[in-house]
């Protein structure tokens, strides 16, 4: 396989890796296994191993790891890493999934990145896999290093996720000259409202509303 050349994996087990790029409506056509089973356990090893680099690396507190653990591992996140290792080009799509841009659907482009670590936790063992996040992912993160008023979002969206809630962030107040404004942010669950933020940007003030919500959850 190209791509195992490409990432330099050497393997007698190529099926297994032509498996984890195999989505569902490519293997109903051909009556094979899709990835779906081996994106499961891969979505355990992948949060397994950042956890440890977070652990090693980050000595912050629960809470805050917790947070950059979610920003780490949620869709967006996934989707990128897979782009940048070309993954989405070798999934193998039905015909209508093909046709309709499948190959850059952000929920199909994320699930092969966690169903190729599947593969390759199964191949290779765990020290390998982590050998291959080392190489590939940590280098990305390092690259992009966020702050953790900027992690409050994507953890309230990777809860929200979880449950299959909508999520919509609404200004409801804007005070102030043009050049020095206020804004005052909610942010609804469901429609209803779980956090308030008030900044003088508006991505400010969708984080802290966002932070606002997920203490209000947590308790």
């Amino acid at each position: 396989m190209e791509i195992l050349n490409e990432l330099g994996i050497i393997t007698k087990n190529t099926k297994l890796y032509e498996r984890a790029l195999t989505h569902s409506s490519y293997a109903n056509e051909e009556n094979i296994e899709s990835y779906e089973r081996l994106e499961y356990l891969g979505d355990a090893v992948f949060e397994l191993i950042i956890s440890e680099y977070l652990y090693k690396n980050c000595h912050k507190n629960e809470g805050i790891m917790t947070k950059l653990r979610a920003h780490y591992v949620c869709e967006n996140a996934l989707y990128n890493y897979s782009l940048k290792l070309n993954l989405n080009q070798y999934i193998k799509l039905g015909r209508g999934e093909e046709e309709n841009g499948g190959k850059f659907r952000k929920a199909t482009v994320a699930d092969v990145f966690e169903s190729f670590l599947g593969a390759l936790y199964l191949d290779k063992g765990l020290v390998e896999t982590k050998k291959f996040v080392f190489k590939y992912v940590i280098p990305i993160i390092e690259a992009e290093p966020i702050d953790l008023i900027g992690d409050y979002k994507s953890s309230l969206q990777e809860l929200v996720q979880t449950d299959k809630r909508s999520l919509e962030y609404v200004i409801i107040n804007e005070k102030g000259p043009a050049h020095k404004k206020t804004f005052t942010v909610v942010v609804k669950i469901d429609d209803i409202i779980y956090g308030e933020g008030v900044a003088t940007s508006k991505k400010e003030a969708e984080q802290l509303a966002a932070q606002d919500a997920l203490d209000k959850i947590a308790n």
